[in-house]
């Protein structure tokens, strides 16, 4: 893995690789916090999309920038919805404006093709789960409210995918589980199914592959620890089911009643050259026993988030988000 990729080496210095400097009272400075940018413009001026900032919640701060294929928009044809939640382990000052996601999702939009929703949300610790969750539960009630004419004139609210990235696929999956009993609510927009990609699972017991790749230069232990101890409730451990959903799924039989009653799948995505596999493997067989409809692709090498620095994998994955999308 190149400079390019991890500046900082986490193994050395964890807290300056998420951007943070910890205080002595808990709390933590940020070394730099992102604008808020406004723009209908992609900064490396890609063509191939077009692109809108919309405020979702003034009050939190929170945004979402629109994201349309430029060859759609003198068309009457309308493409499917994909909301999108990006990384950053709940806690790194990440935004939907950073470079490496408006690659991501310029491509998937263009590739799939698709409108991406990318929405922005609260950090921790200065806002603990569930404060994400909230937020982006709130995204999916102003897309249905919003009198934007992009998103009425372009995206097909009836084939609405969740899709997230490492703490964003955690969130797409929490996400599913609080809407899927109040689909009526949503409508029109309508939820086919989720899309988790090399989601930020954890639990207190170490994995095999988390002790295998322990001192991994894109997310090794000593991150990921820190990352759960800013992200979760005070007082809470790494088998709270924020981090740790295999302990939800054993207690509650009912707990996909309602995503099953809505006949969701949900496509799980990963490589063995991310700590995360083996929660990822594990989650899959348990959400298969418990009769959801699962697709998953684990495939050989990569690290955790490589789409967004491959250009070759990025097409790949967006190849197995397409072929996903289209049986659903």
């Amino acid at each position: 893995m190149s400079n390019q990729i991890a500046p900082i080496d986490p193994n050395v210095d964890p807290y300056g690789y998420l951007g943070i400097i910890p205080n002595t009272d808990g709390s933590i400075t940020r070394s730099q916090i992102p604008p808020r940018p406004f723009s209908t413009t992609i900064p490396d001026h890609d063509s191939s999309v077009f692109i809108k900032d919309l405020v979702i919640n003034p009050v939190k701060d929170t945004w979402a920038r629109i994201i349309i294929p430029h060859e759609v928009l003198n068309s009457e044809n309308k493409l499917p919805l994909v909301v999108y939640f990006h990384g950053g382990g709940f806690v790194m000052a990440i935004t939907i404006d950073t470079p490496i996601l408006q690659k991501f999702c310029a491509t998937l939009a263009v590739e799939i093709p698709a409108i991406i929703v990318s929405v922005d949300y609260r950090y921790a610790p200065e806002n603990r789960l569930p404060a994400a969750y909230d937020d982006c539960v709130e995204s999916l009630y102003w897309i249905k409210n919003t009198p934007n004419e992009l998103l009425k004139k372009y995206a097909d609210f009836s084939k609405c995918f969740l899709l997230g990235t490492s703490s964003g696929g955690n969130i797409a999956y929490h996400v599913g589980l609080r809407v899927a009993g109040v689909s009526e609510y949503l409508k029109p927009l309508e939820i086919k199914g989720l899309i988790l990609y090399h989601s930020l699972f954890g639990g207190n017991e170490r994995t095999k592959s988390e002790l295998r790749l322990a001192r991994d230069k894109m997310l090794p232990l000593n991150v990921s620890d820190i990352m759960w101890e800013l992200g979760l409730p005070i007082g809470s451990d790494r088998d709270h089911p924020y981090c740790n959903p295999m302990v939800e799924i054993q207690s509650n039989e009912n707990l996909f009643d309602q995503v099953k009653i809505q006949g969701w799948k949900i496509l799980i995505i990963d490589c063995d050259g991310d700590p995360l596999i083996d929660r990822q493997i594990e989650f899959s067989k348990m959400l298969k026993a418990k009769g959801v409809q699962v697709v998953d692709c684990f495939s050989e090498g990569g690290f955790h988030g490589c789409e967004y620095f491959d250009g070759m994998k990025l097409k790949e994955l967006t190849l197995v988000v397409k072929e996903f999308m289209r049986g659903n």
